[in-house]
């Protein structure tokens, strides 16, 4: 009996971690989890690829990576109105994204200087600026307002367990073979299997089916947008967390490899522990996903932003601490990445669920477009002013993480200014 009564409140406990999610939701997350394994076998492997063997300056690397932006902005506008077109539509955005997407991965692995990176980089630039506003469109179509957080917290738990176990295979393959390029042979590989799961399982939604009649027209839809006080005040506040989380995907790997230095030698971290530590980042993120959630469901949007902002500056805090202390300096770091994980997991269902929100269902491309922009801004700002931080003397350096926590300030007071605007 009593066997069962546990057996029950377990079941109840998990459904209410689970709440019910449309089918199309699980299949898009499986797609996206293969694809994000090939992308966990690269995004945090190339800056030091590019830096420590192929031979280019942390600037420059900072500055290819950060070009994805340019076309990524572009792929993103064009992307969001293709996602909304009843004669093009969500489903075959996505499909187009993931082809771009291989293309980009086979030349990064074809890279031997600056101007072959900056090629790959436009191109999987290209692709993920396509790919962003459909995804995003997909998922809160089949949301519901009582489960849209959860929802959307699906798709980010399916990204992160994939990035986990292409981070932890990444390196048990460079360990053997000492080769970064099959890492993005295999990137481009996943993108494939993505376009594979797209082409099979995912159909467009009952929203995408209306006629052009019934649709607004993309200019108007455009103007629509811009002229969103809310949203435009809510775009503010986002450039700053995508700037954010860049530093963890291109500056914090090559810093922890040059400049935090294991106890009693001059020497960074290992390659197979940086793996370690960013798979345990994903894995404590992965951990978090649904509990933090759930927890912050009960908050406003914007109070959901504002903790994750403040916790954004308690991780730059303590990147600062672990290369400016004396001892113990993978224990901050452990550390650090642990607040991190929280930061995002408390960022990206808020986030979402707000454009969800503010947008008309008929024009939930073009927000999502505007949304992921942010993304393409993020990196264009964050990735160079990484590159070019690690090429100063140290003391800037150091001081670099200090300034990035300081300057949540400045995105908690927006985030008040947007709870009134929000209000009114």
């Amino acid at each position: 009996m009593t066997f069962n009564l546990m057996k029950l409140a377990s079941q109840s406990q998990l459904s209410s971690w689970l709440p019910s999610i449309h089918p199309q939701v699980w299949i898009f997350a499986i797609g996206r989890f293969f694809s994000e394994v090939g992308t966990g076998f690269t995004l945090f492997y190339a800056p030091i690829f590019f830096v420590n063997q192929v031979g280019l300056s942390a600037t420059s690397v900072g500055v290819a990576l950060g070009s994805a932006s340019i076309s990524g902005i572009v792929g993103r506008i064009v992307g969001g109105s293709l996602a909304d077109s009843g004669h093009w539509g969500r489903r075959r955005t996505l499909l187009l994204a993931t082809a771009i997407s291989a293309s980009g991965s086979l030349v990064l692995a074809a890279t031997s200087n600056f101007t072959i990176l900056v090629i790959g980089s436009l191109i999987s630039g290209l692709g993920i600026g396509f790919y962003w506003p459909a995804a995003e469109a997909v998922v809160a179509d089949a949301s519901e307002i009582d489960n849209r957080r959860e929802t959307f917290a699906i798709a980010r738990l399916a990204d992160n367990l994939g990035l986990a176990i292409g981070i932890v295979l990444a390196g048990f393959l460079i360990a053997i073979i000492g080769s970064y390029r099959w890492l993005f042979v295999i990137d481009a590989i996943s993108f494939l299997v993505f376009f594979g799961v797209i082409y099979v399982g995912i159909i467009e939604t009952e929203q995408q089916q209306m006629g052009e009649s019934e649709k607004t027209e993309h200019f108007a839809s455009w103007m629509a947008v811009l002229s969103d006080r809310r949203f435009l005040v809510y775009i503010a506040v986002n450039i700053f967390f995508t700037i954010y989380i860049s530093q963890i995907h291109s500056t914090l790997p090559l810093y922890f490899k040059n400049f935090v230095f294991v106890e009693s030698s001059s020497e960074g971290f290992a390659k197979t522990t940086i793996s370690g530590l960013f798979a345990c980042h994903l894995v404590f993120a992965i951990i978090c996903q649904l509990p933090v959630t759930s927890i912050l469901k009960r908050c406003s949007h914007t109070l959901a932003l504002t903790v994750s902002a403040i916790l954004w500056a308690i991780g730059f805090g303590l990147i600062w601490v672990s290369g400016t202390a004396p001892s113990h300096h993978l224990i901050w770091v452990i550390l650090a990445l642990g607040v991190f994980a929280v930061a995002i997991v408390s960022y990206t269902p808020s986030a979402a669920s707000l454009v969800t929100e503010l947008a008309p269902e008929n024009q939930r491309g073009v927000y999502f477009s505007i949304n992921a922009v942010c993304w393409a801004v993020g990196s264009f700002i964050g990735h160079p002013l990484g590159g070019w931080a690690l090429d100063q003397p140290r003391v800037i350096i150091d001081s670099f993480w200090l300034g990035f926590s300081l300057s949540v300030a400045i995105a908690v007071v927006i985030l008040q200014y947007l709870n009134r605007v929000l209000a009114e």
